[in-house]
């Protein structure tokens, strides 16, 4: 469970056997957490709560549009799932891939870059500088981790969208040679893979992942290879190289319900929720 300011985010794994048994326990979760919020001055907002049942691309393809459905107050009210959630300002899609998320980054990029292109030779020579850094490149960057071990094709979108603010920049025409220079050189930026890879050393080395002082869950994807008793004779294990561990390709789902709730007036919020679920 993961609680934001008016959010509330319930997740749980499952095989794809046990989907129906696994949605029973959510409904029984979501009253509970409904009970708690009447009893607090709060009201569960059903039009805005999403079910998401996401898995490889395989189960869902073989799942189709045919997973379990939610049923609350009495089966008044109907939660269908969907194919993709937006959490933190990220749309997380079904099959676990980001392309619905990267698509959604370059559209919104590529708009800002137009905007900017009309007035560009009415700005003097630091504030179209400003704005790029101000409306495009933070979209690149933000949450880029989850790109990590993304297919290339999917990177090269965002890569896309990197060159045209460097030749906005720069005055480069779109078949412009140099633009590499210009975005390594002149503008010291980074190409998007070299992005993802260097926010995930900062996340390992700043939090201190390796000494036990970050939080738990990031302390688990960060295993040294001589830690792993079966890998403890392996070359790599003397560089400080760090065991990343692949989940296989099995049968497992997992189902993710974002509920939204409102706050009833004369009341202050409350902080607390249920824990019966």
């Amino acid at each position: 469970m993961t609680l934001h300011a008016d959010d509330t985010q319930l997740y749980l794994q499952c095989r794809r056997d046990d989907m129906a048994s696994t949605a029973l326990q959510l409904e029984r979760c979501l009253t509970d957490v409904s009970h708690w919020m009447s009893a607090n001055r709060l009201e569960l907002n059903a039009d805005k709560t999403e079910l998401l049942w996401a898995g490889s691309r395989r189960c869902c393809l073989s799942l189709g549009n045919r997973g379990p459905k939610l049923q609350l107050r009495e089966g008044t009210i109907t939660i269908v799932p969907i194919n993709d959630v937006k959490v933190l300002r990220v749309t997380l899609s079904s099959d676990l891939t980001m392309d619905k998320h990267v698509s959604n980054v370059c559209s919104a990029g590529f708009y800002r870059l137009r905007q900017l292109r009309r007035v560009r030779r009415s700005l003097d020579k630091e504030s179209p500088a400003t704005l790029v850094h101000a409306f495009v490149t933070p979209r690149i960057d933000y949450c880029n981790v989850l790109l990590a071990g993304a297919p290339k094709a999917t990177t090269d979108k965002l890569q896309r969208l990197l060159n045209a603010a460097a030749r906005l920049l720069s005055f480069t025409k779109k078949f412009g040679r140099g633009l590499s220079q210009v975005m390594h050189v002149n503008l010291h930026w980074l190409d998007v893979p070299e992005r993802v890879k260097y926010k995930l050393v900062t996340m390992v080395n700043r939090p201190n992942c390796l000494h036990g002082k970050a939080p738990s869950y990031l302390i688990d994807c960060c295993t040294p290879i001589s830690d792993v008793v079966s890998r403890r004779h392996l070359r790599s294990a003397s560089h400080r190289q760090l065991f990343v561990l692949v989940p296989g390709h099995n049968l497992s789902m997992a189902v993710g319900l974002f509920l939204s709730q409102v706050r009833l007036p004369g009341t202050a919020c409350a902080t607390n929720c249920v824990n019966r679920c």
